[in-house]
């Protein structure tokens, strides 16, 4: 029986969690009113809720210039693919190994796996070892695998998972019918684990989505541009917009100001389409893969 306190404090409870998630979508819906804004007003009176004109010129502009928009998403749907699906395979082969308790060197390589998320090499050796020794600069690999060798974290809750999950009793049976180790994981234990699969994969393609850095880093040819490079370089110079205008518009007739916040839209729309789908394997997929093995 709930009790009156009980009652109170679940009252209380999800009025704060209310606030707290009403706090969090506002700064998304004062996005998406700055991308409707008039240009004029949003450079003389700033951002607000409630602007004193409307104008769609930003989506104007974006589908005049859909060349180079719909390239950009074209290339971010690609590396988000690949590299989501690459990483995944790589983090389960290398999760899967792990749970063996009688693997030989198991506790020096969980160490060194730990050991990479307390210390790096920094940004120039990293650099060094992509441009020269991977050769990626200029290529599109050099979207997919810096984030594809970087994921410790995620490694650790997929072995948890696996650990933890998957019933030893099953994999022995399907060892005594024959079955080696890759069948295993991709016939019996990876489809066990959708929970934490649908977990890392959504986080995976988040961090190939959100990703400027590495274009930044290892990318001088526009044509290679990811949404969110394109978007980082238009807040980091405007003059970018001119400079790669294919309707010819002259650059005081751009809106700058609200083209950054439409493209922000755009670049964040499939993500907010797809987190409700995944959202449901989110809370048991890392309570599960949480718990040390």
């Amino acid at each position: 029986m709930i009790t009156r306190e009980r009652k109170r404090w679940s009252i209380a409870g999800n009025a704060v969690l209310g606030l707290l998630a009403f706090l969090a979508v506002m700064p998304f819906i004062l996005l998406v009113i700055s991308s409707f804004t008039d240009e004029a007003v949003a450079v003389a009176n700033g951002y607000s809720y409630f602007p004193e004109k409307w104008s769609m010129d930003a989506y104007r502009y974006i589908v005049n210039e859909k060349a180079t928009i719909f390239r950009a998403y074209g290339v971010t749907i690609f590396v988000t693919v690949v590299g989501t699906v690459t990483s995944l395979v790589i983090t389960s082969m290398l999760a899967y190994m792990l749970s063996k308790e009688g693997l030989p060197g198991r506790k020096f390589i969980n160490f060194m796996l730990v050991f990479t998320m307390l210390f790096s090499g920094g940004l120039v050796p990293s650099y060094m070892v992509y441009a020269s020794v991977f050769h990626i600069k200029d290529t599109i690999f050099a979207l997919i695998v810096p984030n594809m060798l970087m994921g410790a974290f995620h490694v650790i809750l997929v072995r948890n998972y696996f650990t933890n999950s998957i019933p030893r009793e099953l994999l022995e049976a399907a060892r005594i019918d024959g079955a080696r180790e890759i069948p295993i994981l991709f016939k019996i234990v990876i489809p066990l684990s959708k929970p934490i699969m649908a977990t890392v994969g959504m986080m995976s393609a988040m961090t190939y989505w959100n990703d400027w850095q590495n274009g930044l880093y290892y990318l001088n040819d526009t044509r290679l541009y990811s949404i969110q490079n394109i978007l980082n370089a238009i807040n980091t110079s405007v003059q970018f917009l001119a400079s790669n205008s294919v309707s010819g518009m002259k650059f005081s007739d751009i809106p700058s100001t609200t083209v950054r916040m439409a493209i922000a839209v755009v670049g964040i729309l499939p993500l907010i389409i797809a987190y409700p789908f995944f959202q449901k394997y989110f809370v048991k997929g890392l309570t599960i893969g949480g718990v040390k093995g």
